[in-house]
């Protein structure tokens, strides 16, 4: 049996974390060992996501199941009450302008685009004050405006009695736990703000086709080769003609927390139920101090065929959810700040509970991290112990699907013992259970 070193054994002792005995309470201990970053996903409604009034049906089962979509389980879950605002009431630029210069195709306002959703979304987050939300939320704040450290326990499994505690002897000083919290936790919250909509492909493939067609008959002498130029074209109209494109664009923006923020928290606003004071409150109410960062941008599209032996509802519903899931991949890949850890499930073959949801696809490498507690500054660190590779033939398919026949797997019955998961190689020696893996860009 493999023993963990020092400092392994710290961070699991100060975590109340139990060694796991079985490989059903190996997945859900070691789960609830790290430490998620948190999400708020929102939808920034610009128009009905499909166009015609005729199509009144599909916009409602889309925007069911956006609504009941599951949350990411790699986060952990900060939406406040507010799911969804209209670009409308945030913009001069009326929807429908937006529409055409959109439909306009000129790649140049593109950018300005793109500027005035940004702005849209930049004036709902003020004007909702969203960041100082967040942080009420963090820290459980009531009617009152005391605070505590309930939600900081619960996700990061720290002692917030202790933590409490010395909040009220009112010193910044030596308050490592609060810090590695705020670092840790407080500082990977992020804001999400998705824009979803349905494209018919018929006009674009025949857009498509009548470019390719009038270019063969005007550069094309031949005629047997016009004539082949043109039956490609239609064949290519016909394979992209049905159905619909799902194209989802995602605005991520992350909560800034930083030494000062935290001392001006902790120091003049921080209460907690037994010591009320109406000039903490007031502050708090009335900061601007909390912020939200714009880290960037995705874009996904994928393919929706109507009509093809499953209900419109089961149909748009999947795309619905998985489109989602793809932009989020996209941006984890492109933005180092919201990658998302996954715990080592068994180190013996190695294997974690992530798969095709989260675009994980054969030959993928991810470090392999060991959380640590630096002893000089009382602060989580992760080092490096080693790289993995996905096993290409050991992915796991856990995207979203609303049929149980859709997620049996082909050839091979399930062991009700094997713990779900994708399986990788290499690592050595050092890889163990608990340990984290991180995708390399």
């Amino acid at each position: 049996m493999k023993i963990f070193n020092k400092n392994t054994l710290l961070v699991l002792l100060a975590m109340l974390t139990v060694l796991p005995v079985s490989a059903q309470e190996q997945t859900s201990e070691t789960e609830s060992v790290y430490r998620r970053s948190s999400l708020y996903p929102l939808l920034l409604e610009t128009k009905p996501v499909f166009s015609d009034q005729s199509e009144a049906e599909l916009n409602a089962i889309v925007m069911k199941a956006y609504g009941e979509a599951p949350f990411p389980e790699k986060y952990n879950d900060h939406r406040l009450p507010e799911v969804s605002f209209k670009f409308s009431d945030y913009s001069q630029l009326s929807a429908e302008d937006l529409q055409k210069e959109e439909d306009s195709g000129k790649k140049k306002n593109g950018r300005k685009i793109d500027q005035k959703y940004l702005q849209a979304i930049n004036k709902y987050i003020e004007e909702k004050d969203v960041p100082r939300k967040m942080i009420a939320k963090w820290f459980n704040r009531k009617e009152d405006g005391s605070f505590d450290m309930s939600m900081i326990h619960k996700r990061g499994a720290y002692n917030a009695s202790a933590m409490e505690v010395q909040l009220a002897s009112g010193s910044i000083r030596g308050m490592a736990a609060i810090k590695d919290a705020g670092e840790e936790l407080i500082k990977n919250t992020f804001f999400v703000v998705n824009r979803m909509r349905f494209v018919k492909n018929e006009p674009i493939a025949r857009a498509t086709r009548d470019v390719a067609i009038e270019i063969a008959k005007n550069t094309i002498d031949n005629r047997l080769a016009r004539m082949a130029a043109i039956k490609t074209a239609e064949i290519a109209y016909n394979a992209a003609k049905d159905g619909y494109s799902v194209w989802n664009v995602a605005y991520l923006y992350q909560l800034e927390w930083n030494d000062e923020i935290a001392d001006k928290f902790y120091m003049d606003m921080w209460m907690d139920s037994t010591s009320i004071d109406p000039e903490r409150k007031a502050l708090f109410d009335n900061t601007d101090i909390f912020k939200l960062n714009y880290v960037g941008f995705q874009k996904a599209k994928s393919l929706v065929l109507l009509g093809i032996g499953k209900k419109p509802e089961e149909i748009l519903t999947v795309a619905t959810v998985r489109n989602i899931d793809r932009v989020y991949v996209k941006l984890q890949k492109e933005y180092d700040v919201f990658k998302t850890k996954t715990p080592i499930l068994s180190a013996d073959p190695i294997i974690a509970k992530i798969g095709m949801k989260e675009g994980v696809e054969g030959g993928d490498k991810f470090d392999v991290l060991e959380m640590v507690l630096d002893e000089k500054t009382g602060l989580t660190r992760y080092d490096k112990v080693g790289r993995v590779k996905v096993k290409k033939k050991d992915i796991w398919d856990n995207r979203y699907v609303l049929s149980v026949d859709d997620t049996k797997l082909e050839n091979k019955e399930e062991d009700d013992d094997e713990i779900p998961g994708t399986v990788f190689k290499g690592g050595g020696r050092k890889v163990m259970a608990g340990m984290l893996l991180r995708q390399v860009k």
